[in-house]
Protein backbone atom coordinates (compact mmCIF):
# COMPACT_ATOMS: atom_id res chain seq x y z
CA UNK A 1 0.00 0.00 0.00
CA UNK A 2 2.82 2.64 0.60
CA UNK A 3 4.11 1.23 -3.05
CA UNK A 4 0.21 2.53 -3.95
CA UNK A 5 0.53 5.99 -2.08
CA UNK A 6 4.20 6.66 -3.75
CA UNK A 7 2.22 6.23 -7.05
CA UNK A 8 0.12 8.29 -6.49
CA UNK A 9 1.92 11.28 -5.24
CA UNK A 10 3.73 10.97 -8.65
CA UNK A 11 0.66 11.21 -10.65
CA UNK A 12 0.17 14.79 -8.17
CA UNK A 13 3.83 15.70 -8.67
CA UNK A 14 3.16 15.06 -12.48
CA UNK A 15 -0.07 17.46 -12.67
CA UNK A 16 2.10 20.08 -10.65
CA UNK A 17 4.95 19.70 -13.34
CA UNK A 18 2.58 20.31 -16.25
CA UNK A 19 0.31 22.55 -15.42
CA UNK A 20 2.65 24.34 -12.60
CA UNK A 21 5.70 24.22 -13.19
CA UNK A 22 6.28 23.95 -17.36
CA UNK A 23 3.91 27.60 -17.63
CA UNK A 24 6.42 29.11 -15.19
CA UNK A 25 9.28 28.01 -17.54
CA UNK A 26 8.73 29.45 -21.03
CA UNK A 27 10.21 32.09 -22.56
CA UNK A 28 8.03 34.87 -22.41
CA UNK A 29 7.52 34.58 -18.34
CA UNK A 30 9.91 36.82 -15.94
CA UNK A 31 12.34 35.60 -13.29
CA UNK A 32 13.25 32.27 -14.16
CA UNK A 33 16.19 30.49 -14.09
CA UNK A 34 17.70 30.40 -17.66
CA UNK A 35 19.30 26.98 -17.78
CA UNK A 36 15.89 25.78 -16.52
CA UNK A 37 14.03 26.98 -19.29
CA UNK A 38 16.55 25.74 -21.69
CA UNK A 39 16.08 22.47 -20.22
CA UNK A 40 12.17 22.51 -19.99
CA UNK A 41 11.74 23.98 -23.59
CA UNK A 42 14.51 22.03 -25.53
CA UNK A 43 13.22 20.34 -28.53
CA UNK A 44 9.98 22.33 -28.09
CA UNK A 45 11.58 25.22 -29.83
CA UNK A 46 10.87 23.47 -33.17
CA UNK A 47 7.13 24.34 -33.06
CA UNK A 48 6.38 28.00 -34.12
CA UNK A 49 3.09 27.93 -32.07
CA UNK A 50 3.38 29.35 -28.12
CA UNK A 51 0.71 27.09 -27.16
CA UNK A 52 2.31 24.25 -28.56
CA UNK A 53 5.61 24.85 -27.46
CA UNK A 54 3.70 25.10 -23.65
CA UNK A 55 1.82 21.58 -24.40
CA UNK A 56 5.08 20.03 -25.16
CA UNK A 57 6.80 21.64 -22.24
CA UNK A 58 3.87 20.53 -19.70
CA UNK A 59 4.00 16.62 -21.60
CA UNK A 60 7.91 16.91 -20.58
CA UNK A 61 6.94 17.88 -16.91
CA UNK A 62 4.64 14.52 -17.04
CA UNK A 63 7.51 12.08 -18.52
CA UNK A 64 9.75 13.72 -15.57
CA UNK A 65 7.26 12.80 -12.69
CA UNK A 66 6.87 9.45 -14.51
CA UNK A 67 10.58 8.75 -15.67
CA UNK A 68 11.20 9.31 -11.27
CA UNK A 69 8.54 6.28 -10.71
CA UNK A 70 9.54 4.15 -13.91
CA UNK A 71 12.98 4.09 -12.20
CA UNK A 72 12.05 4.18 -8.73
CA UNK A 73 9.82 0.92 -9.57
CA UNK A 74 12.56 -0.64 -11.51
CA UNK A 75 15.41 -0.53 -8.78
CA UNK A 76 12.71 -1.93 -6.28
CA UNK A 77 11.84 -4.73 -8.71
CA UNK A 78 15.72 -5.41 -8.84
CA UNK A 79 16.02 -4.97 -5.02
CA UNK A 80 12.57 -7.77 -4.50
CA UNK A 81 14.25 -9.79 -6.69
CA UNK A 82 18.07 -10.07 -5.06
CA UNK A 83 16.37 -10.04 -1.58
CA UNK A 84 12.15 -11.05 -1.45
CA UNK A 85 11.52 -9.18 1.68
CA UNK A 86 12.96 -5.69 0.36
CA UNK A 87 9.65 -4.13 -0.37
CA UNK A 88 9.14 -3.49 3.33
CA UNK A 89 11.95 -2.73 4.08
CA UNK A 90 13.48 1.17 4.76
CA UNK A 91 10.68 2.69 3.92
CA UNK A 92 11.81 6.50 5.12
CA UNK A 93 15.43 6.16 2.78
CA UNK A 94 13.29 4.93 0.01
CA UNK A 95 10.66 8.32 0.18
CA UNK A 96 13.39 10.67 0.47
CA UNK A 97 15.20 8.81 -2.60
CA UNK A 98 12.01 8.84 -4.74
CA UNK A 99 11.88 13.02 -4.29
CA UNK A 100 15.06 13.05 -4.91
CA UNK A 101 14.70 12.03 -8.57
CA UNK A 102 12.03 14.26 -9.14
CA UNK A 103 13.94 17.44 -8.05
CA UNK A 104 16.62 16.19 -9.89
CA UNK A 105 14.71 15.47 -13.12
CA UNK A 106 13.66 19.43 -13.09
CA UNK A 107 17.51 20.07 -14.08
CA UNK A 108 17.36 17.66 -17.06
CA UNK A 109 16.69 18.58 -20.62
CA UNK A 110 14.00 17.08 -22.55
CA UNK A 111 16.09 16.12 -25.26
CA UNK A 112 16.97 12.88 -25.65
CA UNK A 113 16.11 10.93 -22.21
CA UNK A 114 12.83 12.05 -22.26
CA UNK A 115 11.05 13.25 -25.16
CA UNK A 116 12.86 10.73 -27.60
CA UNK A 117 13.65 7.66 -25.13
CA UNK A 118 11.21 7.54 -22.30
CA UNK A 119 8.12 8.41 -23.98
CA UNK A 120 8.35 5.07 -26.24
CA UNK A 121 8.99 3.20 -23.33
CA UNK A 122 5.83 4.73 -21.72
CA UNK A 123 4.00 3.80 -25.05
CA UNK A 124 5.52 -0.10 -25.15
CA UNK A 125 4.62 -0.23 -21.29
CA UNK A 126 1.34 1.49 -21.57
CA UNK A 127 0.14 -1.05 -24.62
CA UNK A 128 1.05 -4.07 -21.94
CA UNK A 129 -0.76 -2.45 -19.41
CA UNK A 130 -4.00 -3.01 -21.76
CA UNK A 131 -3.67 -6.19 -21.51
CA UNK A 132 -2.94 -6.32 -17.71
CA UNK A 133 -6.04 -3.96 -17.09
CA UNK A 134 -8.30 -7.08 -18.46
CA UNK A 135 -6.86 -9.34 -15.79
CA UNK A 136 -7.67 -6.79 -13.33
CA UNK A 137 -11.71 -6.30 -14.73
CA UNK A 138 -11.96 -9.84 -15.53
CA UNK A 139 -10.99 -10.76 -11.50
CA UNK A 140 -12.81 -7.59 -10.37
CA UNK A 141 -15.62 -9.01 -12.10
CA UNK A 142 -15.91 -12.11 -11.46
CA UNK A 143 -15.22 -11.55 -7.78
CA UNK A 144 -18.47 -9.36 -7.82
CA UNK A 145 -20.26 -11.73 -9.61
CA UNK A 146 -19.29 -14.39 -6.94
CA UNK A 147 -20.08 -12.03 -4.31
CA UNK A 148 -23.57 -11.03 -5.05
CA UNK A 149 -24.58 -14.97 -6.14
CA UNK A 150 -23.48 -16.11 -2.43
CA UNK A 151 -25.57 -13.20 -1.13
CA UNK A 152 -28.56 -14.17 -2.69
CA UNK A 153 -28.09 -17.96 -2.03
CA UNK A 154 -27.58 -17.00 1.80
CA UNK A 155 -30.90 -14.68 1.70
CA UNK A 156 -32.23 -17.61 0.11
CA UNK A 157 -31.43 -20.23 2.51
CA UNK A 158 -32.19 -17.58 5.75
CA UNK A 159 -34.84 -15.22 4.84
CA UNK A 160 -36.79 -18.25 2.49
CA UNK A 161 -37.45 -18.46 -1.13
CA UNK A 162 -37.78 -15.13 -3.35
CA UNK A 163 -35.22 -13.04 -0.66
CA UNK A 164 -32.09 -13.39 -3.02
CA UNK A 165 -34.04 -12.17 -6.08
CA UNK A 166 -32.71 -8.87 -4.94
CA UNK A 167 -29.33 -9.73 -5.31
CA UNK A 168 -29.68 -11.57 -8.68
CA UNK A 169 -32.02 -8.40 -10.22
CA UNK A 170 -28.92 -5.98 -8.98
CA UNK A 171 -26.17 -8.28 -11.02
CA UNK A 172 -28.97 -8.22 -13.89
CA UNK A 173 -29.23 -4.41 -14.21
CA UNK A 174 -25.38 -3.63 -13.62
CA UNK A 175 -24.80 -5.94 -16.42
CA UNK A 176 -27.82 -4.28 -18.64
CA UNK A 177 -25.95 -0.92 -17.92
CA UNK A 178 -22.68 -1.91 -19.37
CA UNK A 179 -24.32 -3.22 -22.14
CA UNK A 180 -26.78 -0.51 -22.74
CA UNK A 181 -24.02 1.86 -22.66
CA UNK A 182 -21.80 0.50 -24.69
CA UNK A 183 -24.13 -0.30 -27.38
CA UNK A 184 -25.00 3.89 -27.13
CA UNK A 185 -21.22 4.95 -27.19
CA UNK A 186 -21.03 2.77 -29.93
CA UNK A 187 -23.77 4.40 -31.78
CA UNK A 188 -22.26 7.86 -31.22
CA UNK A 189 -18.81 6.64 -32.61
CA UNK A 190 -21.09 5.84 -36.00
CA UNK A 191 -22.38 8.87 -35.90
CA UNK A 192 -19.31 11.35 -34.75
CA UNK A 193 -16.05 9.20 -35.56
CA UNK A 194 -16.95 7.50 -39.25
CA UNK A 195 -15.59 10.78 -41.42
CA UNK A 196 -12.92 7.89 -42.87
CA UNK A 197 -12.99 4.33 -43.05
CA UNK A 198 -10.03 3.44 -40.63
CA UNK A 199 -12.84 4.47 -38.09
CA UNK A 200 -15.85 2.46 -39.30
CA UNK A 201 -13.58 -0.65 -39.54
CA UNK A 202 -12.54 -0.17 -35.75
CA UNK A 203 -16.21 0.53 -34.65
CA UNK A 204 -17.52 -2.38 -36.48
CA UNK A 205 -14.69 -5.15 -35.08
CA UNK A 206 -15.26 -3.91 -31.59
CA UNK A 207 -19.17 -4.45 -31.82
CA UNK A 208 -18.72 -7.62 -33.68
CA UNK A 209 -16.12 -8.91 -31.29
CA UNK A 210 -18.14 -8.03 -28.21
CA UNK A 211 -21.53 -9.64 -29.49
CA UNK A 212 -19.24 -12.73 -30.76
CA UNK A 213 -17.36 -13.28 -26.69
CA UNK A 214 -21.01 -12.37 -25.02
CA UNK A 215 -22.91 -15.33 -27.14
CA UNK A 216 -19.82 -17.70 -26.73
CA UNK A 217 -19.90 -16.97 -22.97
CA UNK A 218 -23.61 -17.57 -22.87
CA UNK A 219 -24.07 -20.40 -25.19
CA UNK A 220 -21.16 -22.38 -25.11
CA UNK A 221 -19.06 -21.80 -21.81
CA UNK A 222 -19.09 -22.25 -18.12
CA UNK A 223 -15.89 -20.51 -17.52
CA UNK A 224 -17.44 -16.49 -17.96
CA UNK A 225 -20.02 -14.55 -16.29
CA UNK A 226 -22.64 -12.77 -18.14
CA UNK A 227 -20.86 -9.60 -15.80
CA UNK A 228 -17.36 -10.52 -17.01
CA UNK A 229 -18.27 -10.21 -20.80
CA UNK A 230 -20.40 -6.87 -20.61
CA UNK A 231 -16.84 -5.76 -18.39
CA UNK A 232 -14.71 -6.85 -21.45
CA UNK A 233 -17.35 -5.35 -23.77
CA UNK A 234 -17.35 -2.01 -21.94
CA UNK A 235 -13.05 -2.07 -21.56
CA UNK A 236 -12.71 -2.40 -25.53
CA UNK A 237 -15.85 0.43 -26.15
CA UNK A 238 -13.20 2.77 -23.96
CA UNK A 239 -10.30 1.59 -25.96
CA UNK A 240 -11.72 1.94 -29.77
CA UNK A 241 -12.39 5.49 -28.07
CA UNK A 242 -9.05 6.09 -27.21
CA UNK A 243 -7.76 4.68 -30.36
CA UNK A 244 -9.16 6.82 -32.54
CA UNK A 245 -9.15 9.91 -30.45
CA UNK A 246 -5.43 9.44 -31.75
CA UNK A 247 -5.85 9.95 -34.72
CA UNK A 248 -4.41 13.31 -36.81
CA UNK A 249 -6.93 13.24 -39.42
CA UNK A 250 -9.30 15.90 -38.49
CA UNK A 251 -11.49 14.91 -40.76
CA UNK A 252 -12.80 11.82 -38.78
CA UNK A 253 -11.46 12.94 -35.57
CA UNK A 254 -13.50 15.41 -33.40
CA UNK A 255 -11.64 15.22 -30.13
CA UNK A 256 -8.81 17.10 -31.90
CA UNK A 257 -10.51 20.62 -31.67
CA UNK A 258 -10.53 20.81 -27.91
CA UNK A 259 -8.59 19.05 -25.29
CA UNK A 260 -9.06 15.47 -24.38
CA UNK A 261 -10.85 16.21 -21.10
CA UNK A 262 -13.05 12.95 -20.82
CA UNK A 263 -9.80 10.80 -21.98
CA UNK A 264 -7.82 12.28 -19.35
CA UNK A 265 -10.72 11.45 -16.50
CA UNK A 266 -11.63 8.13 -17.77
CA UNK A 267 -7.68 7.17 -18.20
CA UNK A 268 -6.70 8.24 -14.67
CA UNK A 269 -10.12 6.45 -13.38
CA UNK A 270 -8.40 3.34 -14.62
CA UNK A 271 -5.40 4.01 -13.15
CA UNK A 272 -6.68 4.76 -9.39
CA UNK A 273 -8.64 1.38 -10.07
CA UNK A 274 -5.93 -0.75 -11.09
CA UNK A 275 -3.98 1.13 -8.04
CA UNK A 276 -6.91 0.30 -5.58
CA UNK A 277 -7.01 -3.21 -6.71
CA UNK A 278 -3.12 -3.97 -6.53
CA UNK A 279 -3.25 -2.39 -3.26
CA UNK A 280 -6.09 -3.88 -1.55
CA UNK A 281 -7.24 -6.84 -3.71
CA UNK A 282 -6.82 -10.48 -2.27
CA UNK A 283 -5.90 -11.80 -5.54
CA UNK A 284 -3.14 -9.47 -6.04
CA UNK A 285 -2.06 -9.80 -2.85
CA UNK A 286 -2.41 -13.37 -3.62
CA UNK A 287 -0.21 -13.09 -6.91
CA UNK A 288 2.48 -11.43 -5.35
CA UNK A 289 2.92 -13.64 -2.70
CA UNK A 290 2.89 -10.73 0.05
CA UNK A 291 2.36 -12.12 3.74
CA UNK A 292 0.29 -9.55 4.86
CA UNK A 293 -3.18 -11.33 3.44
CA UNK A 294 -5.86 -11.18 5.69
CA UNK A 295 -6.21 -15.39 5.05
CA UNK A 296 -2.87 -15.41 7.19
CA UNK A 297 -4.32 -12.95 9.71
CA UNK A 298 -5.24 -15.51 12.23
CA UNK A 299 -1.94 -18.05 11.32
CA UNK A 300 0.31 -14.84 11.60
CA UNK A 301 -1.39 -14.29 15.72
CA UNK A 302 -0.48 -17.40 16.49
CA UNK A 303 3.19 -17.51 15.21
CA UNK A 304 3.35 -14.24 17.02
CA UNK A 305 3.55 -15.87 20.24
CA UNK A 306 6.51 -17.68 19.11
CA UNK A 307 8.26 -14.27 18.34
CA UNK A 308 7.47 -14.22 14.41
CA UNK A 309 5.00 -13.81 12.26
CA UNK A 310 4.55 -15.86 8.97
CA UNK A 311 6.56 -14.13 5.77
CA UNK A 312 8.42 -12.18 8.47
CA UNK A 313 11.56 -11.95 10.70
CA UNK A 314 10.75 -10.34 14.79
CA UNK A 315 12.44 -10.03 17.59
CA UNK A 316 11.70 -12.49 20.51
CA UNK A 317 9.61 -10.56 22.98
CA UNK A 318 10.97 -12.83 25.32
CA UNK A 319 14.62 -12.91 24.72
CA UNK A 320 15.01 -10.39 21.53
CA UNK A 321 17.27 -12.81 19.88
CA UNK A 322 16.07 -13.34 16.02
CA UNK A 323 14.10 -16.19 14.72
CA UNK A 324 15.53 -19.34 13.48
CA UNK A 325 17.26 -19.65 10.18
CA UNK A 326 14.34 -21.79 9.29
CA UNK A 327 11.88 -18.89 9.62
CA UNK A 328 14.54 -17.09 7.71
CA UNK A 329 13.65 -19.62 4.62
CA UNK A 330 10.24 -19.15 5.18
CA UNK A 331 10.08 -15.56 4.98
CA UNK A 332 11.98 -15.68 1.97
CA UNK A 333 9.52 -18.56 0.18
CA UNK A 334 6.49 -16.15 1.23
CA UNK A 335 8.13 -13.18 -0.41
CA UNK A 336 9.68 -14.91 -3.62
CA UNK A 337 7.16 -13.49 -6.19
CA UNK A 338 7.00 -9.62 -4.53
CA UNK A 339 8.90 -8.24 -7.52
CA UNK A 340 6.16 -8.40 -9.50
CA UNK A 341 4.29 -5.96 -7.28
CA UNK A 342 6.63 -3.49 -8.73
CA UNK A 343 6.42 -4.41 -11.94
CA UNK A 344 3.28 -3.54 -11.75
CA UNK A 345 3.42 -0.16 -10.66
CA UNK A 346 5.97 0.38 -13.61
CA UNK A 347 3.14 -0.43 -16.06
CA UNK A 348 0.74 1.59 -14.68
CA UNK A 349 3.27 4.33 -14.40
CA UNK A 350 3.38 3.72 -18.08
CA UNK A 351 -0.34 4.24 -18.52
CA UNK A 352 -0.37 7.32 -16.57
CA UNK A 353 2.35 8.89 -18.49
CA UNK A 354 0.40 8.16 -21.49
CA UNK A 355 -2.88 9.41 -21.13
CA UNK A 356 -1.66 13.11 -19.44
CA UNK A 357 0.08 13.20 -22.59
CA UNK A 358 -2.29 12.04 -25.04
CA UNK A 359 0.24 9.28 -26.20
CA UNK A 360 2.89 12.00 -27.05
CA UNK A 361 1.18 13.94 -29.59
CA UNK A 362 1.25 17.84 -29.16
CA UNK A 363 -2.32 19.49 -31.12
CA UNK A 364 -4.04 22.37 -31.18
CA UNK A 365 -6.60 24.44 -32.62
CA UNK A 366 -7.77 21.00 -34.80
CA UNK A 367 -4.39 19.99 -35.61
CA UNK A 368 -2.13 17.64 -34.59
CA UNK A 369 2.11 19.15 -35.10
CA UNK A 370 3.15 15.65 -35.07
CA UNK A 371 1.07 13.41 -36.89
CA UNK A 372 3.14 10.19 -36.80
CA UNK A 373 3.03 10.12 -33.51
CA UNK A 374 -0.96 10.08 -33.42
CA UNK A 375 -1.17 7.31 -36.09
CA UNK A 376 1.35 5.24 -34.24
CA UNK A 377 -0.33 5.02 -31.09
CA UNK A 378 -3.71 4.79 -32.50
CA UNK A 379 -2.32 1.85 -33.94
CA UNK A 380 -1.15 0.23 -30.74
CA UNK A 381 -4.16 1.12 -29.03
CA UNK A 382 -6.26 -0.53 -31.53
CA UNK A 383 -3.80 -3.85 -32.27
CA UNK A 384 -4.16 -3.68 -27.89
CA UNK A 385 -7.57 -3.87 -27.92
CA UNK A 386 -8.37 -6.35 -30.67
CA UNK A 387 -5.72 -8.70 -28.62
CA UNK A 388 -7.89 -7.90 -25.26
CA UNK A 389 -11.21 -8.99 -26.73
CA UNK A 390 -9.39 -12.52 -28.67
CA UNK A 391 -7.52 -13.38 -25.23
CA UNK A 392 -11.00 -13.36 -23.47
CA UNK A 393 -12.39 -15.70 -26.22
CA UNK A 394 -10.15 -17.44 -25.90
CA UNK A 395 -10.56 -18.24 -22.32
CA UNK A 396 -14.06 -19.12 -22.78
CA UNK A 397 -13.79 -21.32 -25.97
CA UNK A 398 -10.53 -23.14 -25.10
CA UNK A 399 -12.00 -25.19 -22.31
CA UNK A 400 -14.93 -26.76 -24.40
CA UNK A 401 -12.46 -26.96 -27.66
CA UNK A 402 -9.55 -28.64 -25.43
CA UNK A 403 -11.80 -30.72 -22.39
CA UNK A 404 -8.84 -33.39 -21.47
CA UNK A 405 -6.43 -30.66 -21.12
CA UNK A 406 -6.33 -28.26 -18.10
CA UNK A 407 -6.76 -24.70 -18.28
CA UNK A 408 -6.96 -23.48 -14.18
Amino acid sequence: MRSVFLLLLSIGIAFSFQYGVAPELQPNTNNKIQYLEDAWSNGCKDYNDETLQLQCSGHSGVYRAASSAFLFFTLAAIAAWCKPTANRDAWPAKIFLFLVLNVATIFVPNEPIFSLIMVNVFRVGAAFFILFQQVIFIDVAYNLNESWVEKANKAEAEEGEGAGKKWLYSLLTLCLFLFVGSFIVIGLFYGYFTGCNTHLAFITVTLALGLICTAVQLLFSDEGSLLTSATIFSYATYLCYVAMSQNPDGNCNPTLVQNDTTGIVFGIGLTILSLFWTGWSYTAHKTVRESGDAANEENDVEDQKDGTVKGLVVRSNSYGSLASKEDEENATDSFSSSWKLNVILILITCWYAVVLTGWGSVEVGGNSANPSVGRVSMWIVVSSQWLVQSLYLWTLAAPGLFPDRDFS
